[in-house]
């Protein structure tokens, strides 16, 4: 949760002033840390999961991923923030089911913790495209 706050600084969000960091935890101790990056064309900015997770993936971590750290809100604030859907999806192509997560909560008092199936049952998934 520490490396998911410390990222969350670097976070380029001037229209939304909304801060998401991220920290994905590999088998091998490494960790990828990712914040969200907003843009003016909106649909081009991109989520703190997904930076970490594709750090992480074009390092050649694939089969490996651990559990990830999300913490994000306004200013100073923090807020219970869970990954968007799609953000989900994307964790769901590297991930199972059991995949933990770890979302600050509130006030930044403590965590929530959930799985990747939790928040996405029924995921659409390699299985479906056979």
């Amino acid at each position: 949760m520490e490396k998911a706050k410390e990222a969350r600084k670097a976070s380029y969000s001037p229209y939304s002033g909304f801060a998401v960091g991220a920290a994905l935890l590999c088998a091998d101790g490494t960790v990828y840390t990712g914040a969200n990056i907003e843009n003016s064309s909106y649909p081009v900015g991109i989520c703190a999961e997904r930076v970490a997770l594709f750090k992480a993936v074009s390092e050649g971590h694939r089969d490996d991923l651990v559990a990830l750290a999300l913490c994000g809100g306004k200013g100073t604030d923090f807020v219970f923030c869970p990954p968007c859907g799609m953000c989900r999806q994307a964790l769901s192509e590297f991930c199972p089911e059991g995949f933990p997560l770890f979302i600050m909560n509130d006030g930044g008092e403590g965590y929530t913790k959930t799985t990747l199936g939790e928040l996405l049952p029924g995921a659409f998934g390699k299985d479906a495209l056979k």
